[in-house]
């Protein structure tokens, strides 16, 4: 029997001011109503969730799970996606990346990086209290900018950089790991986890730590051109959560992979609705089936072209269809026979 939960929905791309966005009531029955069964909570979101209050009241947590509840939904996780990646910031970034956080804090990389920790540190909580057992995030950037190097790296650089970066998220991991909650790095360019590798190098830093764990998200993959069936081959048992979101990539004589800075809807790789791209979703979902993945296949939508509204609308029947109920007995059974030792060893012609 499949161990998939879903569809789900991750809703920091829906959330707004405007109704039925603006209020956890409302986004969840709008989800609901939609075939979504789970919901995926940016926890940065003051409209969806109070992370303090979620680390500190079992009530809250209560609360936000009734309201879930009502609307036929439950929460599968919360993201700290851009708190995350405030852990680790290169300066060049410093600018961009203070709108991340408070205003209280801009201009002051050290007091940015102090909240975003302790904004990891109230989701591990957070998680704990709403009895959730992933969590995703992203892991920030000190390397990004050495990606495609000129001049060459300096012997050491790679090496020095993914040690700090251990050791800025170990205490953190180590507090998901008092929680029961494994941290998801969601692999993506512009993080220094964002492909196999640089997960595998982070992971040795860390000591190889049992909560150190990959969200799963193909659409990123395309775009590096990382072959993301394989990858799941590979990775399996750290694949804790996943995100289900289409891309294609079609180059061209005037841009490749990095894009030429253009805006999404001119890339050669870009985001599209499910089923609006290349991605192979049934090899995806077969190759969980294959491994047993039990997590929440969570829409993420990011496509340059159609409306989110529709996106949402057909993204809960594509999930489900995907959605494998696997086997219990192999398709030849009705012809097998039962356990006999001895005519075992008469077929290997061995009496």
């Amino acid at each position: 029997m499949s161990r998939m939960k879903g569809p789900a929905i991750f809703l920091a791309q829906f959330a707004g001011d405007q109704a039925p966005f603006d209020s956890l009531p409302a986004i969840t029955h709008w989800a609901g109503n939609l075939g979504y069964k789970g919901v995926q909570i940016p926890s940065w979101d003051s409209r969806l969730i109070d992370l303090k209050k979620a680390a500190e009241s079992l009530a809250y947590c209560d609360e936000l799970k009734g309201i879930c509840a009502e609307n036929g939904v439950e929460i599968t996780e919360l993201s700290t996606h851009l708190q995350g990646q405030l852990v680790a910031v290169h300066p060049a970034y410093d600018t961009l990346f203070d709108g991340f956080a408070p205003l209280e804090v801009h201009g002051n990389a050290q007091a940015r990086q102090t909240w975003a920790v302790n904004q990891l540190l109230l989701a591990a909580r957070a998680s704990k209290n709403l009895g959730l057992t992933a969590h995703v995030t992203f892991s920030g950037a000190l390397l990004w900018h050495t990606v495609y190097p000129w001049p060459q790296r300096p012997e050491g650089l790679v090496e020095t950089g993914f040690k700090e970066l251990a050791i800025r998220w170990t205490p953190i991991l180590n507090a998901f790991d008092d929680a029961g909650v494994d941290l998801c790095y969601e692999i993506h360019p512009g993080e220094d986890l964002h492909d196999g590798i640089t997960f595998e190098r982070f992971l040795e830093a860390t000591g190889n730590h049992p909560r150190c764990h990959i969200l799963y998200d193909p659409s990123h993959f395309v775009l590096q051109q990382l072959d993301y069936l394989q990858f799941i081959d590979i990775y399996h048992e750290r694949i804790k959560m996943f995100h289900v979101k289409d891309a294609e990539f079609i180059p061209n004589g005037r841009s490749g992979v990095y894009g030429g800075y253009q805006s999404w809807v001119d890339r050669p790789g870009r985001f599209r609705s499910l089923g609006d791209g290349q991605i192979d979703f049934n090899g995806i979902f077969s190759r969980f089936a294959k491994y047993g993945f039990e997590g929440w296949p969570v829409l993420e939508w990011e496509c340059c072209l159609k409306h989110p509204e529709d996106g949402a609308a057909e993204g809960a029947p594509f999930i489900e269809r995907h959605i494998i109920r696997t086997t219990e007995k192999a398709f030849d059974d009705f012809a097998g026979s039962e356990m006999n030792e001895a005519r075992n060893r008469i077929i290997l012609g061995l009496n």
